[in-house]
């Protein structure tokens, strides 16, 4: 079995923000010459997200407004997690809702999607570098 890990490091320019990692994911698996195996995404950081859906900009909007009505940035003396000093308690309940990692299926050395699948980076404390995590093992 073969195995390649790396490491994207993404700093966006606002505090929530969606990443279409697709490109750069399928570049990986081609790198990895592995044509049989799984495709690991995993956010490092525990206010950013990896997730799987459609690469529509209404429906990314949707998500942030969404995401804002669930767990409110302001006022941030409302969250518990905001009494020690920080001020992103809603980044860590939106990445509850979001998900940690995806898990694709490399089938003939392509990611095995369904239609319209893209692999997203959810940014919701933005500002500064975090990493995402790829593993691909297989054979």
């Amino acid at each position: 079995m073969k195995s390649i890990t790396e490491y994207l490091t993404f700093n966006t320019k606002t505090r929530i923000a969606f990443v279409n990692l697709t490109p750069q994911i399928r570049q990986l698996v081609k790198k990895s010459a592995i044509k049989e195996g799984l495709c690991l995404v995993n956010a490092m950081h525990i206010s950013a997200s990896v997730f799987i859906n459609d690469n529509e900009s209404g429906l990314h909007k949707d998500y942030a407004r969404w995401l804002e009505k669930l767990a409110p940035h302001e006022p941030i003396d409302q969250y518990d997690h905001n009494k020690t000093g920080e001020d992103n308690a809603d980044a860590h309940l939106k990445r509850q809702i979001m998900g940690r990692e995806i898990v694709v299926a490399i089938t003939n050395g392509e990611l095995d999607f369904g239609p319209w699948e893209q692999i997203f980076y959810g940014e919701f404390d933005g500002m500064r570098p975090k990493r995402v995590l790829v593993k691909i093992i297989g054979e």
